[in-house]
């Protein structure tokens, strides 16, 4: 799973945003943050690790969560893609109006 279809569940996002805004959290701590179950929050974990969004480590017992980069790299890249994509048409579309204007003004003439 990427890190788009990952995220696009509520859930994950709260998850990613509580890591984001702690640092490094237990995923007992994440856990105590939602009504659902330990293993339901578990099993959003298991897909955040898989789409490379969190990062986990473990220390003796405790699996300690933090944001992957590499995760977030690839969904701010594609983002910036589609952005200078954009940019690029709506620049297309700038130089045509103005074309058009030139050419009305020029008419008027």
């Amino acid at each position: 799973m990427n890190a788009f279809a990952a995220l696009a569940d509520d859930t994950r996002r709260e998850i990613v945003t509580l890591v984001a805004k702690n640092g490094e959290l237990t995923s007992t701590e994440i856990s105590q943050n939602f009504t659902m179950s330990p293993p339901a929050i578990s099993q959003h974990l298991k897909i955040l690790k898989e789409a490379k969004v969190l990062h986990m480590k473990k220390e003796a017992q405790k699996r300690i969560y933090s944001l992957d980069h590499s995760g977030i790299d690839e969904m701010e890249d594609w983002l910036s893609n589609i952005k200078n994509l954009w940019n690029k048409r709506l620049d297309r579309l700038e130089k045509y109006l103005l074309k058009i204007k030139k050419e009305k003004l020029r008419d008027k003439k």
